[in-house]
């Protein structure tokens, strides 16, 4: 089993400008936009080699919490056996506010740095 990174996710206060910013340095394209958040990746679209880049628009970043964390896709298992395997690894559950009945796990790697392991499902490279 392994996973893949499909999105970066960033606080921002100005989703709109640095979406408008990382879109002209890295030659990718808005993707969706929900909620006041942007996603931006390569025209070919989400699931490809490269992540894509999602902005969550956040008045003032969170003193003592990361501005990005990783968001990562199981590539040959379901959530579930993946989420057993990563929790086997040395992973930990972390409560972020997220509703119970999201659709992810938030975990937290042996140094405590936040990642999600989301639903969808990426194939290897």
């Amino acid at each position: 089993m392994s996973c893949r990174i499909s999105e970066i996710v960033v606080d921002a206060r100005d989703p709109e400008r640095l979406a408008r910013f990382w879109s002209d340095v890295l030659g990718f394209v808005e993707l969706s936009r929900e909620d006041g958040a942007i996603e931006i990746g390569p025209a070919s679209g989400f699931g490809g080699p490269q992540p894509t880049l999602l902005f969550i628009p956040v008045a003032e970043p969170t003193p003592g919490k990361l501005r990005l964390h990783f968001d990562v896709n199981p590539t040959d298992g379901d959530q579930e056996r993946e989420l057993t395997r990563l929790l086997e690894l040395g992973a930990r559950p972390t409560d972020v506010g997220q509703a119970d009945s999201a659709s992810w796990h938030v975990l937290a790697d042996p140094e405590g740095n936040e990642f999600c392991l989301l639903r969808r499902r990426l194939d290897q490279l």
